[in-house]
């Protein structure tokens, strides 16, 4: 039976959403921005010169980022190879259980919570609750913040008093900063999770653990990160998947964002290097009619929300550059589709993700234009090859 991949490359948006405006990033765009940027001779720190991905240009890359939006994509001009288009959100979000849900096939029945831009930024029962739980007096932060300076803000008087450190974003999350040695690991786990059902209740996305190590002057986030998502409305593809008794594979924050349901076994490892080297076991491994869906977080996490180009650029490249082994391991009839979730234009004013459209190109079921879909035509998609019945809104494109 044949098998499929769907690799989620976190936050490589391509522009061009219809609704962009009201999200406040029309013209924003991850992919067209950054291979301007190269081109251009402003991302060349640890690279240099136009954007190198020419095995995801050949599948279609280039091809789907003009669709998307109409920017010119230097660089990424290639004849496509493989089955291209992009892909549109209708969920009210900008975030990362929003896109993977609808990629695979349920889109967010519900607007998510936002916590405002003021400080403070959360309400007094639910500080009062964080406070019950931790068993301290207060918390620190209680803003919106980007996490590398919350922490170095705040390090020194969570280490003092042991308070978690409690911020937000532009996106429905609630996270908190602790210690790993000083407040404890298994404490500040414990914590987001007793935390998140109140929270999800209240439709906020994720309750996110942030754990750090080190002096104040040189701390380190850690891999120990653990989001806590609210639980999917209803069954995803990989729910569908499971149900016929197929087996599923997650790699990276899968497990997190969906909760666990319908992930068979889950991979996990401390960078996307890592990752990739379960991607590429499960290429030659993987079970007949089974399904592997990763993510590779670093993108987003190191590069899109610090607005480091250059280091997205290195990303990008690097991914690119493996994908001929991961491709090679495959056998006749799988399919792989890479896209992503939502954007995070590292040029874009800000540190937060962007409302894009996202890129659609698959290997192992030759050219093919599919135009621009829906994020729920993925999910339909990959059922369809695997002969699993979709059960969402989705129409497939093979």
């Amino acid at each position: 039976m044949a098998r499929a991949f769907l690799i989620v490359l976190d936050s490589v948006g391509c522009g061009g959403a219809p609704d962009a405006a009201a999200f406040g990033d029309e013209g924003a765009n991850t992919l067209g921005h950054i291979a301007a940027a190269c081109t251009e001779g402003r991302a060349e720190v640890g690279r240099s010169g136009p954007l190198k991905m020419p095995n995801l240009d050949r599948l279609g890359l280039g091809a789907a980022i003009r669709l998307a939006s109409g920017t010119a994509t230097p660089g990424l001009d290639a004849v496509p190879e493989g089955l291209w288009g992009a892909a549109t959100e209708v969920s009210r979000g900008k975030d990362t259980p929003s896109g993977h849900w609808e990629l695979a096939g349920v889109p967010v029945p519900w607007d998510w919570t936002y916590f405002p831009d003021t400080m403070p930024a959360f309400p007094p029962d639910i500080v009062a609750e964080v406070c019950r739980l931790a068993g301290t007096e207060g918390i620190l932060g209680n803003c919106h913040a980007s996490g590398v300076p919350i922490i170095a803000e705040h390090c020194e008087e969570h280490l003092r008093t042991g308070w978690p450190i409690c911020y937000t974003s532009a996106d429905s999350v609630f996270q908190i900063a602790a210690h790993e040695e000083a407040f404890g690991l298994e404490r500040l786990l414990k914590l987001c999770a007793d935390l998140a059902p109140m929270l999800h209740a209240r439709k906020v996305g994720r309750v996110i653990a942030r754990p750090f190590t080190g002096s104040c002057g040189d701390f380190k986030r850690t891999s120990n990160r653990k989001d806590f998502a609210i639980a999917p409305p209803s069954p995803t593809l990989l729910d569908w998947v499971a149900g016929a008794g197929r087996a599923t594979h997650g790699i990276g924050k899968i497990g997190d964002i969906f909760s666990m349901r319908g992930v068979g076994k889950l991979w996990k490892g401390k960078s996307d290097a890592d990752l990739f080297e379960h991607l590429l076991r499960l290429g030659a491994e993987a079970e007949a009619g089974s399904l592997t869906f990763a993510n590779f977080v670093e993108f987003d996490t190191l590069y899109g929300h610090p607005r480091d180009v250059s280091g997205y650029a290195r990303a990008l490249e690097w991914f690119d550059a493996g994908l001929p082994r991961f491709l090679a391991a495959l056998k006749p009839g799988d399919l792989a589709i890479f896209t992503a979730d939502h954007g995070n234009d590292p040029t874009w004013r800000g540190t937060e993700h962007t409302r894009e459209r996202v890129p659609v190109v698959a290997w192992g079921v030759g050219a093919r234009d599919v135009g621009l879909r829906g994020f729920v035509d993925v999910g339909a998609s990959v059922a369809a090859h695997l002969g699993v019945a979709s059960q969402g809104p989705g129409r497939s494109f093979l």
